[in-house]
């Protein structure tokens, strides 16, 4: 637990950019003037940004031993994939670690470490979606914007230090302020990552208008919480705000050419390990959040077992008026699909032993142990069916 809790700490700064776009349109007309810069060598260990490097070396052996990292040989590859489609020549130096993180991020070390939560993967709808993101991550690798940022970090730390000997409230209300300018990018730092990750992306034969949609639909699920000042606020977008006009500059940036979005491909990559992450999404316990995703799901495909179990799980822990049978509703209709999840008998179990209903109750909670007869929770589940015997 100590490991995860200093992972998410670490990785929680370097957010992916939802940056202030004040000046991209006079910036982005053409993307075709959009010049990918030359790869580049490791620097010598001897100089500023070597250090940074092997700083960075160190922190990868910590990711890649982390018990959140996904270590799924096929799904990594995947990524990796995805991510040489865009890199091109840099696709070499860059090495991309899945983990399983219930939130919207990814981020780029400078030494070339990429790591992509798996609430993004979630959240995406295609693999185009995907490729938006990691995209305008690998513009900041590319334009080494990251040094830039680690090297303000290192300057920071040795103000925080100096911070630290005053002591008492001075300490508090430096280290608040430290926080918060330590890790963000700049607004051109963020335009010009867009503006490669949009050629990028349209380069390797995504269509481009899906980068604008990633972010709508984030926002989307932040706005039910967060109401006109959704994307000003919260762990990433204190140090990444957003802005209004975000969608009609990278729609601009887009074009409207379209091309490939990837949806089949994206969801035969990410199905063994999709309900895991959904589960971990519910536990995040933003039910409201987590609701707009469930139903933007649903939306696009009403037959997705899954969805439907995840939204009826929210349903039954979120018990507002109405919801128990939502609940009903959704866990039942998941249980009729093909292949549904074990986990919606279980729960449709649970929905059916509250409202005092003990032959539907048992039923479910069989029907639970005949797909799950070693699940961690097998031994309660049979408790359950003891109790509701007449």
């Amino acid at each position: 637990m100590n490991d995860r809790r200093a992972f998410l700490r670490s990785a929680c700064r370097h957010c992916v950019g939802l940056g202030a776009f004040g000046g991209l349109s006079a910036l982005a007309a053409d993307l075709s003037l959009v010049k990918v810069p030359q790869r580049f060598g490791r620097p010598a260990a001897d100089t500023d940004e070597g250090g940074l490097w092997g700083l960075m070396d160190r922190e990868e052996q910590r990711v890649r031993r982390s018990p959140v990292t996904i270590h799924d040989k096929a799904f990594r590859q995947y990524v990796q994939d995805l991510v040489c489609k865009l890199a091109g020549d840099f696709c070499p130096d860059v090495r991309v670690y899945p983990v399983r993180v219930p939130h919207f991020n990814a981020w780029m070390a400078p030494n070339g470490m990429m790591v992509v939560w798996s609430g993004l993967m979630l959240r995406a709808e295609n693999e185009a979606q995907l490729a938006a993101v990691l995209g305008h991550e690998l513009g900041h690798y590319m334009e080494r914007h990251t040094v830039e940022q680690l090297r303000a970090q290192k300057e920071h730390a040795v103000l925080s230090t100096l911070v630290g000997l005053v002591g008492g409230v001075g300490t508090f209300l430096g280290q608040i302020g430290l926080s918060a300018s330590m890790f963000a990018f700049s607004r051109d730092h963020e335009s010009r990552a867009d503006r490669i990750g949009v050629r990028l992306m349209k380069h390797a034969g995504y269509d481009g208008r899906e980068a604008a949609n990633v972010w709508d639909n984030l926002l989307q699920e932040l706005k039910v919480t967060g109401g006109k000042d959704a994307g000003k606020s919260g762990d990433m977008f204190d140090t990444h705000p957003t802005s209004a006009g975000r969608r009609d500059e990278l729609l601009a940036l887009a074009g409207s050419d379209g091309g490939d979005k990837g949806e089949a491909r994206y969801r035969q990559a990410i199905a063994p390990l999709r309900l895991g992450w959904l589960q971990d999404e519910i536990k995040r316990g933003q039910y409201e959040e987590s609701l707009v995703l469930f139903d933007r799901m649903l939306a696009r495909d009403p037959q997705d077992a899954e969805a439907l179990y995840a939204r009826g799980e929210v349903y039954r822990l979120r018990e507002d008026g109405g919801d128990t049978e939502r609940a009903l509703a959704d866990l039942d209709r998941a249980s009729r699909l093909p292949k549904p999840p074990a986990e919606a008998f279980r729960s449709l179990g649970l929905v059916h032993k509250q409202r005092n209903e003990p032959v539907a109750a048992a039923q479910a909670f069989q029907s639970y142990l005949a797909q799950a007869p070693q699940a961690g929770d097998a031994a309660m589940v049979r408790s359950y069916l003891t109790e509701l015997r007449p």
